[in-house]
Parts: structure tokens; sequence; C-alpha cells
């Protein structure tokens, strides 16, 4: 879930200043270099690691003689990189910026592709100062444009199925895992309720082509404009999904009054387009935020599995921040107080109980 400028620079010693997991894999990597094509210029000497992300999926920065270049390092037993050429085809036809596939060696899987630059919208921020509304509503603009160009039948389905299976990584690795909390019948009835009415109201919202991890992490700036990347999860699904994505991120909090004042702007933006967000932004809204609970359901899951299963344990440093939007979010719906009271019990919060006085 990073781009290539996330990480630091490889220390490693070797000839070409990256560590391999094998040196099978070492010796593909080489010969797949050798036989790039010779008008590419590539300088090897100067290959060096760019980062890796959640996946098995990592990074390395090239030059050559069309300047940086960036090759993606997927083995083929552990990532499969169709999804990532099918949609880096869809997202240039819709007329995005993203990385030109230069070659792809399928057998292997090893991609060069064109550097999109080395800042991420995140890395360009100042976030002592104001939220950078033109960055946000330049995003706003890209994500319309993907939208628009959806079509049915193309990009896998945002289904129940999908859903049910992200949300169950909640209970599975965050809460049994994670937390070491065992749920009795009773809770596990309250969760299992409230992820029925999460996926209810989520499908109640029309499709369209879904990124999935559209935040400032994955857009790139520079003085071509904004790039997207990390687009490989793309999905039809619903609507609601991105802009929940971009104003609830899983890295950084904007204040309520940014966020909303983004979020009406897409939505007047994409209204005016002909995008299917309806005629009533409150009820859009809700939609947004139902669908911004399923995510961050999902992702404390997911961070927790990192952690745990594969010893990546900077991901859970941003568990307060998920367990605050699921706390926000279902305090704002009374069909979502079970759940609410759910999450407090196994975080050990404790809720100064109300008293009110009078007839009932």
């Amino acid at each position: 879930m990073s781009h290539p400028s996330n990480a630091p620079t490889s220390t490693s010693d070797d000839d070409t200043h990256v560590s391999w997991s094998s040196p099978q894999r070492q010796i593909q990597f080489s010969q797949w270099l050798a036989e790039l094509p010779a008008d590419l210029g590539l300088k090897p000497d100067t290959l060096r690691l760019a980062s890796a992300d959640a996946s098995f999926r990592r990074y390395l920065r090239v030059e050559s003689a069309r300047g940086s270049l960036i090759i993606m390092d997927a083995p083929t037993d552990k990532e499969d990189c169709k999804p990532f050429v099918q949609v880096d085809q869809l997202m240039q036809q819709a007329g995005l910026r993203v990385p030109e596939v230069l070659t792809w060696d399928q057998n292997h899987g090893f991609l060069l592709l064109a550097d999109l630059g080395a800042k991420t919208l995140l890395q360009s921020m100042d976030l002592t100062g104001e939220p950078p509304l033109t960055q946000y509503l330049e995003a706003v603009d890209m994500l319309i444009q993907w939208q628009l160009a959806s079509k049915p039948d193309v990009l896998p389905p945002y289904d129940a199925a999908l859903l049910r299976r992200e949300l169950n990584l909640f209970p599975q690795w965050y809460i049994a895992q994670h937390r070491k909390v065992t749920l009795d019948d009773k809770q596990t009835k309250v969760l299992e309720e409230a992820f029925e009415r999460i996926i209810e109201n989520n499908l109640s919202w029309p499709s369209v082509y879904v990124h999935r991890d559209f935040m400032p992490r994955n857009l790139m700036v520079s003085q071509q404009g904004m790039g997207v990347l990390d687009f490989q999860d793309a999905v039809y699904g619903p609507i609601t999904y991105d802009i929940a994505s971009l104003m609830r991120d899983a890295f950084l909090t904007w204040d309520e009054e940014f966020c909303l004042d983004v979020t009406i702007r897409y939505w007047q933006k994409a209204r005016k387009a002909g995008l299917p967000v309806g005629d009533d932004f409150g009820s859009f809204y809700q939609g947004v935020e139902w669908m911004g609970l399923q995510r961050h359901l999902k992702i404390a899951g997911i961070f927790a599995r990192l952690t745990l299963r594969d010893g990546k344990p900077q991901y859970l440093e941003d568990t307060p921040r998920f367990i605050h939007y699921i706390r926000s979010t279902c305090s704002r719906y009374m069909a979502l107080k079970p759940l609410l009271r759910l999450v407090e019990a196994i975080e050990g919060i404790e809720v100064p109980t109300a008293f009110v006085f009078g007839k009932f």
C-alpha cells in the first residue's frame, strides 16, 4: 500500500545494492535485466531498492537513457501481475496518469515501468498547516474521471461475498489474534448482525470502478500532473467507496469540517457529471460513512495480520486511527450502537453512564 519512494534505499553490499529472497531469484532477475532492449540504456549499477509494500511485491529504481524507471519484483508464486496490467490499461484509456508498462516478464514476475516521480501527495503535504484543498480537488477530478469510464463485467464485482470476507478479517485477526479476545454467543450475534447491516447498506449504492486504496499515499504529484498507483485490487463496486478511502485515510486524519467540504464538492461534481450519487447529499454522506466503516473494520484486521503473520509491525501503529473512525461512525447511527459497545468492550474503553431523569 505504498509507493516506491516511501521506503529507505537498501544498504546491501551485493553488486546491485539489492538483496534477494534466494539465489535463484537473483539469477532470474539478472538474466531478465540482461535481455532487456539495449535502446533502453539501463544502468544496472544505479539499481536500488525503492520500497516494499504490504503485499509480496517490492519496487526497485534504476536509471536509464530515458531517465529513472521502476522495476516491480513480484514473484509469480505469491503475486499475480495480470490485474495490475489490466487496470493500468483501463486507467490509461480513461485518461489517467499511471505508470506505463514498458516490458513484462510474465513467467517470473518482473515489470519495467515508467516512473511517476519521487513524491506522493502524502509526502508533499504540510500536515501542520492548512489542508491542501487544491490537491484534494485535483484528486476528486481524477476519481470522477475514473468512475465515468466504468463498465460492468470488466473488473471483479465487489459483492456481498467479498465484503463479508473482508469484514471477517476483523474478528479473525484483530479481535482473536491481536486483542486475544474470545467473543461469547451474544457478542458474536451483535457482530454478525452489524456486518449484515453494513453489507446491505454498502450494496444499496450503484456500482462503478473502485480503486480500493485511493488515498494520498498512492497519489503522485509532479509537474506533469497527479498520477495514481497501487490499483491492482480494483473492482466494480459501490460508488461510495473511493471517496470514503480518500477522506478517511488509513495513514492521516483531517478535521471533519474539511472531510465534509471535500465530500460535498465531490458529490456536486459527480452529480453534475451524471454519476449515480443521488440527489440528496445527506443520504450520500451516510452511505460514505457506512462504506468507510466497512473499510476500517477490514483494515484493522489486515494490519493485525500483517503484524502477526507477515512480521510487519509498523502497520499496527495506526490502529488507534481506525478505532476512532469506527467509534465515530457507530456513535452517529442507532443501528450501529450495539457494535459501538462491542468495540469499546474489546478496547477496554469505559464509557460514563448517562442518567436521564423523568418519565419515559
